[in-house]
């Protein structure tokens, strides 16, 4: 606006004296310069103010949205920018090797207030495992978050969902308190575009948990801003996953 205001004034053909038109161009670049401020900082103040209400009221209940595999260069920090600038929070599963590569883009997940969950060191078919390798894989993602954000978990995600009596106890001893699997598959990471996984989301209920992932899916970081829109609009809130009883995850308010 500003350049195409001055273009116009400057490249006239008047014979008029050009110090009163340069005092007008003074004037109007001062007036559009306010004008361009006023219009840069009224949105944010509003999009601050919107989003810190849209979650004000949940009368419908409360829904986890879930993030498995992470933390990856190719979608942490966009996920993280696109859940921030909703206004909503997710648990992120993390590959005990993926924290070690990339420890910076878990400690931004930690520092985004993003909650954190363990999913193995390399993503194994746990329940075709010896007992020690399960409690490795365990145990050394848990050292790991641990050493990189301060925090240890108390979700673990088993790979594939797949889980049994020996897993669960071992899950105990390393000090696990909720195993979470899910009630809503995404398919990101079946090829399932945008649209098909808002479509899943818009089935989530009170206590629904859906299952996406930090995988370098676009599809996925795509579908964020829809997926909260969606969920404001049914009453439903993201909510936080916290143990229940026998291992059982719940979703409660954050």
């Amino acid at each position: 606006m500003f350049r195409r205001t001055r273009s116009s004034l400057s490249s006239g053909h008047s014979t008029r004296s050009t110090r009163p038109v340069r005092t007008a161009l003074v004037a109007i670049a001062a007036a559009v310069t306010t004008a361009a401020t006023a219009l840069t900082v009224t949105p944010s103040v509003a999009a601050t103010s919107s989003t810190a209400g849209v979650w004000a009221s949940c009368p419908n209940g409360y829904v986890g949205l879930t993030y498995d595999d992470g933390p990856n260069p190719s979608s942490t920090s966009a996920l993280l920018n696109a859940l921030n600038q909703g206004g909503a929070k997710a648990t992120f599963f993390i590959w005990g090797a993926h924290a070690q590569q990339y420890p910076s883009l878990l400690q931004q997940e930690a520092s985004a207030g993003m909650w954190i969950g363990n999913h193995t060191w390399d993503h194994p078919h746990m329940t075709q495992q010896s007992t020690q390798t399960m409690t490795n894989e365990i145990s050394q993602t848990q050292n790991i978050i641990q050493q990189t954000i301060g925090q240890r978990p108390v979700l673990f995600r088993p790979p594939y969902g797949e889980t049994n009596s020996t897993l669960k106890s071992i899950e105990q001893q390393q000090g696990i308190q909720a195993e979470v699997i899910w009630s809503h598959d995404s398919q990101d990471w079946n090829g399932a575009s945008t649209q098909q996984i808002v479509q899943t989301a818009s089935t989530m209920t009170n206590g629904s948990i859906i299952l996406m992932h930090d995988g370098g899916y676009q599809t996925t970081i795509q579908a964020v801003p829809q997926i909260l829109s969606g969920l404001a609009s049914r009453g439903l809130c993201p909510g936080k996953i916290v143990p229940g009883q026998n291992l059982q995850p719940v979703v409660t308010a954050p």
